[in-house]
């Protein structure tokens, strides 16, 4: 039986999608590889390349676009970046003529939410932050038992509540939402229940700081080179 294909993009060399032509001409679909989506999904992609026909769509993707050439300058020396993230939201957030930010943080971040929070309003905006502790609900609510608690058996241990921050920036009217360090799961749940333009400005990694990329980085190196182990 053959196997099923598909879409591999990390796995690609040739990155037809993205060829060094001139403006007049056409990329050479027919030599990407067979699991390409643009060759295994032609009318997935055209449908959603649709939605771009759609006035807002259009802008929106349009101002992502010209704030990502933004982020480069060209010096004799050659291209080289020059924004930090944190700058491209305060940017692009003022290209959307957005007023109102809502931030959802994660309280082991409520030092950098805090710092956020006074850049934000410095720039302008009004600005809605809302803990991932909110709502005060102990993680009985959600069948955690004594022995998983973070602070050990007997303590009271609110848990995380990802929903209810969603909900409060939903009903806070916000232009967007920043995501900031939430854990893995709970941003699952954020994003699922955010019903305003979401954006991330940093996720959690306890271990690197918030730079989950490190564990890529040193995935060949004796460090964490057990990343890489197979396992069955």
């Amino acid at each position: 039986m053959a196997k099923k294909l598909y879409p591999v993009c990390a796995r690609c060399t040739k990155v037809v999608c993205f060829p060094m032509l001139k403006a007049n001409e056409e990329p050479p679909i027919d030599e990407a590889p067979a699991f390409c989506p643009m060759k295994l999904m032609p009318e997935v992609i055209a449908k959603a390349i649709a939605e771009y026909d759609k006035p807002e769509v259009r802008e929106f993707a349009r101002l992502a676009s010209v704030q990502e050439f933004e982020c480069y300058e060209h010096l004799p020396e050659g291209r080289r970046t020059k924004i930090p993230r944190v700058e491209e939201l305060i940017q692009f957030a003022h290209k959307c003529d957005y007023k109102r930010l809502g931030v959802a943080f994660c309280t082991g971040l409520a030092n950098e939410a805090r710092i956020l929070n006074d850049i934000l309003e410095n720039k302008g905006f009004e600005v809605v932050s809302v803990r991932c502790k909110v709502g005060a609900t102990p993680k009985e609510r959600i069948g955690i038992r004594e022995e998983e608690k973070i602070r050990g058996p007997g303590w009271l241990e609110t848990m995380c509540n990802p929903i209810v921050q969603a909900e409060v920036l939903n009903q806070s009217n916000v232009d967007l939402a920043i995501m900031l360090g939430l854990c893995i799961g709970h941003d699952t749940l954020f994003i699922q229940y955010c019903r305003v333009p979401m954006t991330v400005l940093a996720v959690k990694d306890r271990v690197f700081g918030h730079n989950p990329l490190a564990a890529l980085y040193l995935a060949d190196s004796p460090y964490y080179g057990r990343l890489m182990t197979k396992t069955k």
